[in-house]
């Protein structure tokens, strides 16, 4: 037990003799080289201040000077002016918390404490947003590459409507029956996207049935009527009438057209309409589905 408590006794021992030793040396110095010693840690120490302070001046500027740029990047891609505040804040946080810590090590005070505690810190930030940071990063994408845009009638993720914002970390959009739906923008960055609203036109397709027996150039000549009467119908490119199957109790002629992309509804409908009224007026009969039932006599009734 005695041996164990050695080591210790010696290390104070040691420690104490040293302070013995730094009282005696400064005991022994005269006042003269006292007050140089004082003169000399002050200007050592004014001179770190002032180096410290035209590097933290200089890093000021340059932090300035790279805010500038990143804002005359991001004016000509026309990004989002929400997601540019939020990049330039980022990147002038991220920049000053540099120049601290260079100006903290000028001053002669160690910096790899802060240095960990700052890349600790990114980490449980990281970890505990992960789900978030995914969305930030897809909206960040979308932003700048734009696969869709405000307006834009879009379908991803299982659901679909007109977009009515680009947010941050959501798209939110709005379907036809007027409710508002949240997309978180992970997926839809990393997923396939139906944007409807790209090209400037969409092609109309329609199926309408006609009854056996009827005339089929006589039905496609009134189709041909309708579609040359709507004005809503494009002329360029052409459309095309199809005779497209022949099903138990009806045949079906297909009809294509384009039309533009923001009134795609309005001709879908409006279409229906007309070919059922010129339908009716050219007695052109559309079936629906029927039975025929035969009775057979048991024999020698």
């Amino acid at each position: 037990m005695p041996i164990l408590q050695i080591p210790a006794v010696a290390a104070d021992t040691t420690q104490v003799s040293s302070f013995f030793e730094k009282m005696s040396h400064a005991s022994d110095m005269s006042l003269q080289q006292f007050l140089e010693q004082i003169i000399s840690s002050m200007i050592h120490g004014a001179l770190k201040i002032l180096v410290a302070a035209v590097v933290f001046w200089i890093g000021r500027w340059i932090v300035r000077k790279i805010k500038r740029i990143v804002t005359n990047v991001l004016e000509r891609r026309q990004v989002e002016t929400s997601l540019k505040t939020f990049l330039l804040s980022l990147v002038n946080i991220s920049l000053m918390l540099i120049l601290l810590v260079m100006v903290i090590g000028i001053l002669g005070i160690n910096t790899s404490s802060f240095v960990a505690l700052f890349a600790s810190a990114g980490v449980a930030v990281g970890m505990a947003l992960s789900g978030t940071l995914q969305n930030f990063a897809g909206g960040v994408m979308i932003l700048l590459f734009k696969p869709y845009k405000v307006g834009d009638y879009i379908e991803a993720q299982g659901q679909s409507g007109t977009v009515k914002e680009i947010q941050i970390f959501n798209t939110v959009l709005n379907t036809p029956d007027n409710k508002t739906i949240f997309v978180p923008n992970g997926g839809l960055s990393t997923g396939i996207i139906n944007n409807f609203s790209k090209e400037g036109i969409r092609r109309v397709d329609w199926i309408f049935s006609i009854a056996y027996g009827t005339d089929f150039d006589r039905a496609k000549h009134v189709l041909q009527h309708v579609l040359d009467e709507n004005p809503l119908i494009l002329k360029t490119p052409a459309y095309s009438i199809l005779l497209s199957a022949m099903e138990d109790s009806a045949v079906h002629v297909t009809v294509r057209a384009w039309a533009p992309a923001d009134i795609y509804w309005d001709v879908y409908f409006d279409m229906n309409e007309r070919v059922y009224k010129a339908f009716e007026k050219e007695c052109i009969n559309i079936p629906f589905p029927q039975m025929d039932v035969h009775l057979v006599s048991p024999q020698g009734n």
